[in-house]
């Protein structure tokens, strides 16, 4: 007969049916997806992407995607809602409850959008948006409205209370704010691309965001503040 004392020393049965320790939560999933699409995204593109593989690298089934996002558009939405829009948000309730002097409400607008334009995660999107969305409307439409709409629009709302106070000049707030947003933006693809940009070989990000802060203060003040010690790009 078989010995008792063996059969009870095995794990139960339904121990061993627990899953792999990999296995997320339900409500993980869809950060999980998003993550997956996100990297897929960049390495196919938008058009070449599929959703098989975005299910593969994410450990679910394709069916689990649907689940969460009825086609690969609306998940390229989530990606961006969640890589760039929620950040955004984010610095924004920070920013607002950390000072009332729209001056230094400027620079640490610009600042968290300098440091968060030149994260992987965004290059990937910007790469995207800049080589794929022509193709795809709706989602060129999408970015406009959800992204560059009010990004330009927190930004003109600083400007804006700074020209009310007399500090900044009576300049159109969101003229200035699509230059200070699209120029740091540029100049941060440089800064991830240095190799073919060589004018920035030997000048680090600090010292690129430092000129770019110098210059647009001096071209929005009232009375522009000394000139910070920079190093000139050089052609």
């Amino acid at each position: 007969m078989p010995n008792r004392s063996s059969r009870s020393a095995r794990a139960p049965r339904g121990s061993r049916r627990a899953g792999p320790r990999w296995r997320r939560l339900p409500e993980e999933r869809p950060r999980q997806i998003l993550d997956a699409a996100l990297e897929v995204f960049g390495e196919r593109g938008l058009a070449g992407a599929k959703l098989d593989e975005i299910a593969k690298r994410a450990g679910v089934s394709k069916g689990t995607i649907y689940l969460y996002f009825p086609n690969k558009e609306e998940l390229f939405r989530e990606v961006v809602r969640a890589v760039v829009i929620a950040p955004k948000d984010q610095h924004a309730i920070r920013i607002a409850g950390e000072t009332d002097d729209p001056a230094e409400q400027l620079e640490r607008f610009l600042r968290a959008h300098w440091d968060f334009v030149r994260s992987p995660a965004y290059q990937t999107i910007y790469r995207l948006v800049t080589g794929e969305l022509h193709n795809f409307p709706d989602l060129a439409e999408f970015y406009g409205r959800e992204v560059i709409k009010p990004g330009n629009q927190l930004l003109a709302s600083v400007i804006q209370r700074g020209i009310d106070r007399g500090i900044f000049r009576r300049v159109d707030p969101i003229l200035a704010a699509r230059f200070m947003a699209s120029t740091a933006i540029t100049h941060s693809t440089w800064c991830a691309r240095r190799q073919l940009f060589k004018m920035l070989t030997d000048v680090s990000d600090e010292q690129v965001f430092e000129q770019l802060l110098d210059f647009f203060f001096h071209a929005i003040r009232t009375t522009p503040a000394p000139a910070k010690t920079g190093r000139a790009l050089t052609p």
